[in-house]
């Protein structure tokens, strides 16, 4: 009886058993292959879609509809932007596009342009985007799918009309416009006409006057029959045939003249204009000439080292888009304006400025350019039309992030993101969270001699930082032993002592099992001046950016073409290209590097000399990285040996 029982009670367990396994099976079947009635993200973003302009909605403007407010020239980042709209769900601005409407007149007259393939893509682009959101509850900015790129048939007071009935519309708040050519006849002015409230306005021409610097976006002029257009490849550390040309029809009679009598004086300057056609109407972009000469567009400017940008109608210039595109040095001589990009992009790196009045100065200012400095320069201006101005795609991305950079500071893209191009074999060594756990503290590597009083001092000194886990004595002298252990600092940090075989400066560079976290701090033994909040300091700016060395004194290379050899400036300047190892925090991973695989030649050169071996480091760290070092600036100057010259 008591067998039958306990069959029967498990019977029931197992049957139960079973019907929970079936039901759960038919459960994650229906919810596996029923077809889902929610929607992808990415399937949001596929239902923007530019319909047949044939079959969008007819909206009407009446002409007593009030339009939009002028635009308010006093907005900032922080007074016509909501941001409490934005990161809703990430990190990231959303942004919506409003449906695609056919905007008419009382007269049954077209209001709005109609759409460019330019503005098409500028929509498209943004529409595939991970910054989409077809939600616009959820939207951080929104985008009128008004195409007002050219302000040159564009009825200005009538789209303001149109802004000002958008459903969310709110004074412009949060509201994105994209316009390249701004201002029309007599006046050209450097923004946008249309009344447009608080809205934020990515423009083609602004000046200094009229840029809301921080709250508008400038960005290039942008070329789509030059854009199209395949160009050979060229070393970029070719000579060139032509110092400078200038390319550009219609600019200013004074501009002209001035171009023309350093062409009558230079023969290497190149001076371009329309070429004459017995039909005026006529107009052969790809063709550019000299008197009878003719010369194919843009292709003539890989002839040159330096493009001439000069103002006409509009300060913003199609031509300096068409010089990055051909690895031409662009030379602005546009006084006041604001340059694409301006925001994230250091144009000292990729172009020459010069004022207006210093024109005829040209030859004189060019000739200080050195041939390094032109190679660097083709290079970076490559880099910028490639990742910036190539594409109208690219043109309206690269606004978004801008304007996301501002949103999320703490997110935004680096200076190096930005501005450095990317160098093959540069890789990031580490295998480490972007910022290492404060908890492991750093090695504090100090290398000595016989200098015994100053060393005690500075491991009296560094042991009251609350971060340091270890000081490691490196005793580079072979003929006279370490003092004895009773005579040490008595201090509250473990203190370990090595004693090198040899006398040598690399010695400090030396990968010790005793160097047992992920940051090492290199200290000379009379650096007396560092207190423990500023190596606290150092030590957290270089958690947040570990594979750079981060130092203290600072140190400047530059090309001396008097001398033809490296200079290398002691003095304090406000540029900065190196930091000396005799104070500075960097990851031990470039010990390894140092000792083991940097090339040997260089460690015996600084081992027979004795000196150079920060400079070594330094570049060794950039090599690897793509990254240069960085600056910490302490209360007091450190003192440091100078050198003046090395090869």
């Amino acid at each position: 009886m008591i067998t039958m029982r306990l069959r029967s009670k498990y019977q029931n367990f197992y049957i139960v058993l079973f019907t929970v396994i079936l039901f759960g099976v038919i459960v994650t079947g229906f919810f596996q292959f029923w077809p889902h009635t929610q929607e992808t993200e990415r399937e949001r973003r596929n239902l923007f879609t530019i319909p047949d302009l044939n079959s969008v909605p007819e909206v009407k403007i009446l002409s007593t509809s009030q339009p939009a407010h002028k635009g308010d020239i006093t907005c900032s980042h922080y007074e016509c932007l909501d941001v409490y709209r934005c990161g809703k769900d990430a990190n990231m601005i959303s942004v919506y596009i409003y449906p695609v409407k056919k905007y008419i007149d009382e007269n049954g007259i077209i209001i709005t342009n109609t759409l460019s393939k330019e503005f098409h893509e500028v929509l498209t682009t943004i529409a595939s985007s991970s910054f989409y959101t077809a939600e616009p509850e959820k939207a951080c900015l929104f985008i009128p799918s008004i195409d007002m790129l050219s302000q040159n048939t564009l009825r200005t007071h009538e789209n303001g009309q149109v802004l000002a009935q958008l459903p969310r519309w709110n004074h412009g708040l949060n509201h994105l416009l994209f316009n390249i050519l701004p201002g029309t006849v007599p006046d050209f002015n450097t923004s946008l006409d249309v009344p447009r409230g608080k809205a934020i306005v990515a423009g083609g021409g602004f000046s200094t006057w009229t840029y809301r610097s921080g709250f508008d976006v400038s960005i290039p002029v942008f070329n789509p029959e030059v854009s199209l257009i395949l160009l050979p490849e060229v070393d970029i550390k070719a000579d060139r045939k032509y110092l400078a040309i200038s390319a550009q029809i219609g600019i200013h009679p004074d501009f002209r003249d001035e171009l023309d009598d350093l062409a009558n004086s230079h023969s290497d300057i190149l001076i371009l204009d329309r070429c004459e056609s017995g039909n005026e109407d006529e107009t052969d972009t790809s063709k550019m000439c000299k008197g009878n000469d003719q010369f194919r567009y843009p292709h003539v400017l890989q002839d040159a080292t330096f493009c001439i940008i000069l103002r006409r109608a509009r300060l913003g210039q199609p031509a300096l888009s068409d010089a990055l595109k051909a690895g031409c040095i662009p030379v602005v001589v546009i006084d006041t304006y604001v340059m694409p990009f301006a925001d994230v992009l250091d144009w000292t790196r990729a172009s020459i400025s010069i004022r207006e009045e210093e024109l005829e100065r040209l030859p004189d200012i060019l000739s200080l350019t050195s041939s390094t400095q032109i190679q660097l320069m083709r290079k970076q201006a490559l880099f910028y039309w490639e990742n910036y101005f190539k594409s109208m795609g690219q043109i309206a991305l690269t606004t978004l992030q801008i304007i996301n950079d501002r949103i999320f500071p703490y997110m935004k893209k680096s200076y190096a993101s930005w501005n450095e191009p990317s160098k093959e074999n540069t890789i990031s060594p580490f295998f480490l969270p972007k910022m290492p756990p404060k908890a492991e503290g750093f090695t504090a590597v100090v290398l000595t001699y016989n200098r015994v009083e100053s060393l005690f001092k500075i491991i009296r000194e560094i042991a009251k930082t609350p971060s340091l886990s270890k000081i490691l004595v490196v005793w580079n002298n072979q003929e006279m032993s370490p003092p004895a252990a009773t005579t040490w600092p008595k201090i509250s940090k473990p203190l370990k002592v090595v004693q090198t075989k040899e006398n040598k400066l690399s010695n400090r560079f030396y990968p010790y099992d005793e160097i047992e976290t992920e940051c090492v701090l290199a200290l000379d033994d009379d650096i007396l001046m560092l207190n423990p909040d500023e190596l606290e300091f150092g030590y957290e700016v270089w958690r947040e950016f570990p594979d750079r060395l981060v130092g203290y004194p600072g140190r400047l290379h530059t090309w001396d073409e008097a001398t033809g050899k490296w200079k290398y400036e002691s003095e304090w300047t406000s540029s900065t290209s190196m930091v000396l190892s005799g104070a500075a925090f960097y990851h031990k991973y470039f010990n390894f590097l140092y000792t083991h695989r940097m090339p040997s030649v260089i460690k015996m050169w600084v081992d027979e000399n004795f000196n150079c071996e920060d400079i070594a480091m330094n570049f060794l760290i950039s090599n690897v990285t793509g990254k240069p070092p960085m600056k910490v600036t302490p209360k007091k100057k450190i003192q440091m040996p100078r050198m003046h010259h090395y090869r």
